[in-house]
């Protein structure tokens, strides 16, 4: 008969594969739109890429695309915030 190791638990798998969130550094509007033409640029690229089927990962369509939206957010919302306190 085989020795058996024991097995970690299922508390302690999901334990060991919880990631800690990163900390977010403020930006000036400047540094987010410039973020975003960044971003807009890798996205024409990889699309670019996926449609003469040299992209490996087409999934990193969907983390750009998400990423932009993310800081068009952060964009609107700084804005809304510089509006109110006018």
């Amino acid at each position: 008969m085989a020795n058996k190791t024991p097995s970690k638990s299922p508390k302690a798998a999901a334990k060991a594969t919880v990631a800690k969130a990163k900390t977010v550094t403020p930006k000036t509007l400047a540094e987010l739109r410039e973020e975003v033409k960044t971003l807009e640029g890798e996205m024409l690229e990889h699309k670019r890429s996926h449609r003469q089927g040299e992209l490996v990962n087409p999934h990193i369509l969907t983390v750009k695309r998400k990423q932009i939206a993310r800081l068009l957010t952060a964009i609107r919302k700084e804005e809304l915030s510089a509006k109110e306190t006018k």
